[in-house]
């Protein structure tokens, strides 16, 4: 019986009693919350994690304004200073051919990570080949982003008018181009570098001229007789992406023992300078007599999981796509990292040039705007797998000894495994959601991670949401159409939940469970037994 009712005064009263009681003094039942609030069923997904308008970086415009041997007149550099660009010393061959060397680096640097886009060099260009460049670009790439890399470390700063510089034919005057200007021969969507001194000058100067032209369609609109009124409409240029090297009024580091592109190596050389930047560090290590020559030893490949150099790059997209989903609103990590390949990997890495930089007084500025990530956890787990890793280098060097993998990866596992064994109620998601999301790529912890994956999603539709957020959902459909035995229980089990929530899945449901329910599947026999 319900305690509402075992306290009423009425209840034991004898039958012959009687009570002279109006409605309104009679005690009240099924009162407490669950009886009164309103039944409904469980709420719609939201398809934000499905993008509608995904597309890639197809063309890159590589613009070097380097004037190699000579300075430019408002930049008063250190003795020594900063000289590498793209890993090479402009100083150790004949100008010329060193502008070309730095050139083809850079190029090899972006290829590593959109390898299939058109990429074109304009070394010590003029406003007329910058043009000519960035127009020819837009009209192959149509729809698609096109990618504007500009180095002015041989130019003056920008300007607050909103200009840098580039070369006359002669290389006798340095002469302003317009961002401007800039914005109408790259169009959108596209995705600008700055890597010079007083970089977010060119930010601000970018916004301030998108909405000036904001403002001129919206009196052309009002105004037939205006000369836009009869041009096509151009796409908006609020929604280019700028990632620039600095603040207005910050100039870039010269410590002699960086590079001089210290911006432009953590975004496309994001492991050679993290590993760089943390022998300089003077904190305590593992093995405190590992040199900036032996890190260039490490061995493997950066696409190779299995070797020490790739298992490096595979902890740090995976602690950096954690931190990103962790700090940004979910859409704005959508956009960011799940949209465009390139442009996901070229914002992970400015998440390290954040950290790095900002150790030199430095302060790497993006649009759209990220909150600060260089103080985040997660960092401290990076430090600690580069140290580990970094403590086996004089033995296998010298010794020849197997490699020992980093136990990262498990850690994070039992990590996301202790935050389900604690209650879910009033919590925040588990930010190692993303890990789980790489650990899918390893055999070798696959099966604990779909195990845990699935518990994870029987807490409820926001669980199968926030893991479709965070990108579950093709490597799920890929393992599916696995051959290995033992997966298929647990993927069943995944796809059931995701079916359940996400309605725009289930026409495809008979093509991946059919196999499955097949007489001879383990799935089956362990179900009968």
């Amino acid at each position: 019986m319900d305690a509402e009712l075992l306290h009423s005064p009425v209840v034991g009263m004898a039958e012959e009693e009687e009570v002279d009681m109006t409605d309104w003094n009679l005690p009240l039942a099924f009162m407490k919350k669950r009886h009164t609030e309103k039944i409904e069923g469980s709420k719609a997904l939201a398809q934000s994690w499905r993008m509608k308008d995904r597309m890639k970086t197809v063309s890159v415009a590589l613009v070097l304004c380097l004037n190699v041997g000579v300075d430019p007149p408002d930049v008063v550099k250190t003795s020594p200073c900063a000289r590498l660009e793209c890993w090479i010393d402009p100083l150790s061959m004949s100008p010329q051919k060193a502008l070309e060397t730095i050139g083809a680096n850079l190029q090899k640097q972006y290829e590593n990570w959109q390898p299939r886009a058109r990429y074109k060099q304009s070394l010590d260009p003029t406003v007329d080949e910058v043009k000519k460049l960035c127009t020819s670009l837009r009209r192959n790439a149509k729809e698609e982003r096109v990618l504007f890399h500009y180095n002015g470390h041989g130019v003056p700063r920008p300007t607050v008018n909103g200009e840098i510089w580039v070369f006359n034919k002669n290389y006798t005057q340095y002469i302003p181009l317009s961002i401007y200007d800039l914005q109408t021969w790259m169009g959108s969507p596209s995705i600008f570098v700055y890597d010079c001194s007083n970089a977010g000058i060119i930010v601000k100067s970018f916004k301030q001229f998108a909405l000036q032209r904001e403002q001129e369609l919206e009196v052309a609109a009002i105004n037939p007789n205006h000369p836009l009124a009869q041009m096509p409409l151009p796409p908006s240029m609020k929604n280019c992406i700028q990632l620039a090297a600095c603040e207005a009024s910050e100039l870039l580091p010269m410590n002699p023992d960086l590079p001089a592109d210290l911006f432009t190596s953590c975004l496309t050389t994001p492991i050679k300078i993290a590993l760089r930047w943390f022998c300089m560090q003077k904190s305590a290590k593992l093995v405190p007599g590992v040199t900036l020559d032996l890190i260039e030893k490490i061995p493997g490949r950066l696409n190779d999981r299995r070797t020490p150099l790739g298992e490096l790059n595979w902890i740090f997209t995976a602690i950096t796509d954690t931190i990103a989903w962790n700090v940004l609103p979910r859409d704005l990590f959508q956009k960011l990292f799940r949209q465009d390949l390139l442009v996901a990997s070229l914002f992970r890495n400015f998440l390290l040039a954040e950290r790095i930089m900002r150790s030199y007084n430095c302060t790497p500025v993006s649009s759209p705007r990220l909150p600060p990530t260089y103080m985040h956890a997660m960092w401290q787990a990076w430090d600690l797998a580069v140290d580990i890793c970094l403590s086996q280098l004089p033995t296998i060097i010298e010794e020849g000894t197997a490699f020992r993998h980093s136990p990262f990866f498990a850690e994070q596992l039992t990590a996301f495994q202790v935050w389900l064994t604690m209650g879910v109620e009033n919590r925040n998601p588990p930010e190692q959601l993303p890990i789980v999301l790489q650990v899918l790529l390893s055999q070798v912890h696959r099966l604990r991670a779909l195990d845990l994956l699935g518990r994870f999603l029987d807490l409820g539709p926001w669980a199968v949401s926030l893991a479709l957020s965070v990108g579950i959902f093709p490597y799920v459909l890929k393992l599916l159409q696995s051959s290995a035995r033992e997966l298929r229980p647990l993927l069943v089990f995944i796809w059931a939940k995701i079916l359940a929530v996400d309605s725009v899945c289930k026409p495809l449901h008979p093509l991946h469970f059919i196999p499955c329910f097949n007489q001879n599947s383990t799935y089956c026999n362990s179900q009968n037994n």
